[in-house]
């Protein structure tokens, strides 16, 4: 079973290790805790191979001070024989260690991006309104893709660093005590080394990804085909391209101070331990002189020895400083997933009995954050089971936020929304999608064929209810004359089809899922007046039995409403039938007589 990565996790030990770890850390180790087993088997591997891996020092020093020197032909070939069973093992276990690491660090990976991806579904329209969508693909695309190296292979060779380290420190101290602590007299230093090239390179990973984040939204916004059509036709290009080199020259810059952070610390260390065998060896020839001496063959076992140490003690340093550097990306990433959600499905739903599709408002009022003023305010209106009610008003007036509330994508901050008697807020996210279907002012479609689009509203829709939809919708006779029929694809965002032809593909994509309420936001506002006139008659065919609440800012197409509110600055200001409201003389009359005179022009 998956971790919640919503919430803090730690890994639950016999012992108080990860209790004093920070929280940020206790929760990234938290992240592998479901493979603990796996883990627990590679760090039998890591052990078994390091240990192994030790014999062979031991080996040379037989050989160099029994077998070569006494002529012992059995013990070389039975001790050469040794060397080379080892390096069997060692590279055995090595191959299993990277395939069961690696299998664990990309299941940690997936978990990150499914528990990302899940959570930001669950996140309300207002989260992606303020936030740009090349910002979301940067988290998930480069954040996460920038741990892999960290949590694919990281936790192995921390544990397998670790494990070589302490074996052969132990080995060390068994062949010579005082060697031992002449190699350690530098490691404080390099240690310290590495903590402040790590502090650099968080520092720099944070801003590097910020970068990250501009370039991936530059680009989404830029080449996609609105973004060139609106360069090519303001005459842009030219200038795009500029910023985009400026953005990719700063990116470029922090990307070198990244690879040579810390560099010439590191090189110094390297100087260090390059120099350590010259160390050794005077060390040993002073310990000569005032006590015993150790043999060439333990000597060269000792420096043996040495040089397996400082390879993984400097492979801890730099997991260290990639460690910190991660820290900043897992913290990003926890950022999104700590994102409370203010839509959130209820823990206990509702489940209604039937659903017929009365839908009501009580005294609703929302307001946008930031907002002046409300952009709703103690609105109640009841629309019947089957009955049809349109919403107009002048641009801001709150038409489109009031459908959005039916759905349930924006809670309204006061007053309710009730579904068959049910508050929206009772229901699960499931039944919601099944009593009611939205068709925008702003068609969405994915590049996909024609069917695929239409089969998102229900997957397991036949042909028959495919084309059945179409026809309502006036546009199968369109698609079955394409070459590719249903099998077309539409392009990104449809834009191989015209706006109305788009429109209705989003109607016959609303009419397939067959919801009791259904909300059209705009929906003809792409047509032309003779195909509207068609879709029109086709949405008031597929009406029959259901409750529609159109919001529309072309009059001609709510006449026929039984009931038509007026919204001005949030508040309901008239309300009736389309004559009642024309005999009234009111608001409603001034737009119709608008709309008149613009058509007439």
């Amino acid at each position: 079973m998956r971790p919640d990565l919503t919430k803090e996790t730690s890994v639950t030990t016999t012992g108080s290790a990860t209790a004093s770890l920070p929280p940020h850390k206790r929760r990234v180790l938290g992240l592998f805790r479901p493979y603990r087993r796996s883990l627990l088997f590679v760090a039998a591997l890591v052990a078994a191979s390091s240990l192994v891996s030790l014999v062979n020092p031991f080996l040379i020093r037989e050989i160099m001070d029994e077998a070569l020197p006494k002529g012992r032909t059995g013990l070389l070939s039975l001790l050469a024989l040794g060397m080379i069973v080892i390096s069997v093992a060692t590279s055995t276990f090595n191959v299993w260690q990277t395939h069961v690491s690696a299998r664990v660090g990309q299941l940690v990976m997936h978990d990150l991006r499914t528990a990302v991806y899940a959570h930001l579904q669950r996140m309300s329209l207002a989260f992606f309104t303020r936030t740009r969508t090349g910002e979301v693909q940067s988290r998930i695309a480069h954040d996460i893709g920038g741990m892999q190296v960290t949590v694919t292979t990281t936790a192995t060779a921390l544990v397998s660093d670790l494990t070589i380290v302490v074996a052969t420190t132990t080995a060390m101290l068994l062949l010579d005590w005082r060697l031992t602590i002449a190699s350690m007299v530098m490691l404080p230093a390099f240690v310290w080394v590495s903590r402040h090239v790590g502090d650099e390179r968080r520092v720099i990973t944070r801003e590097r990804q910020r970068h990250f984040a501009d370039l991936t939204s530059m680009v989404q916004e830029s080449l996609s085909v609105s973004g060139i059509m609106l360069g090519h036709t303001m005459g842009r290009s030219r200038s795009l391209a500029d910023s985009f080199a400026d953005e990719s020259r700063k990116l470029t810059a922090i990307e070198v101070r990244a690879s040579t952070a810390g560099l010439w610390y590191q090189s110094t260390i390297w100087v260090v331990m390059a120099s350590m065998p010259a160390v050794i060896y005077w060390v040993a020839g002073l310990a000569a002189g005032g006590g015993p001496a150790l043999s060439l063959g333990s000597l060269v076992a000792f420096t043996t020895l040495q040089q397996a140490l400082f390879r993984p003690a400097q492979r801890l340093l730099t997991i260290g400083i990639d460690i910190q550097s991660s820290l900043e990306l897992f913290a990003r990433i926890f950022e999104y997933l700590d994102l409370p959600v203010d839509v959130a499905e209820p823990e206990h739903p509702v489940v209604p009995k039937e659903l017929r599709g009365e839908v009501c408002l009580h005294g609703v009022g929302f307001s946008y954050a930031g907002a002046a003023r409300p952009t709703l305010e103690g609105v109640d209106v009841r629309v019947p089971a089957g009955g049809s009610l349109a919403v107009v008003g002048e641009t801001g007036s709150g038409k489109t936020t009031l459908s959005y509330l039916i759905p349930r994508l924006y809670d309204a901050s006061s007053g309710s929304v009730t579904i068959d008697g049910c508050d929206v807020r009772d229901l699960s996210f499931d039944t919601l999608a099944a009593a009611v279907g939205v068709v925008s002012q702003e068609t969405y479609l994915f590049h996909a064929t024609v069917a695929d689009n239409l089969r998102f509203a229900k997957p397991d829709a036949t042909d028959e209810e495919l084309y059945a939809a179409a026809r309502i919708a006036h546009i199968h006779d369109y698609v079955t004359a394409l070459p590719d029929g249903y099998d077309t694809v539409v392009g990104e965002r449809g834009y191989r089809f015209s706006g109305g032809e788009k429109q209705r593909l989003a109607i016959a994509r609303a009419i397939l899922r067959d919801p009791p309420v259904l909300v059209l936001d705009e929906a003809t506002s792409a047509l032309d007046t003779q195909t509207e006139q068609a879709v029109q008659a086709a949405i008031d065919a597929a009406s029959a039995g259901r409750t529609t609440i159109t919001v529309a800012h072309r009059l001609s197409t709510v006449r026929d409403a039984d009931e038509i509110v007026v919204l001005d600055k949030g508040r309901v200001a008239e309300r009736g039938t389309h004559h009642e409201l024309l005999a009234l003389g009111g608001q409603y009359a001034t737009l119709i007589d608008r709309d008149t005179r613009l058509a007439a022009v």
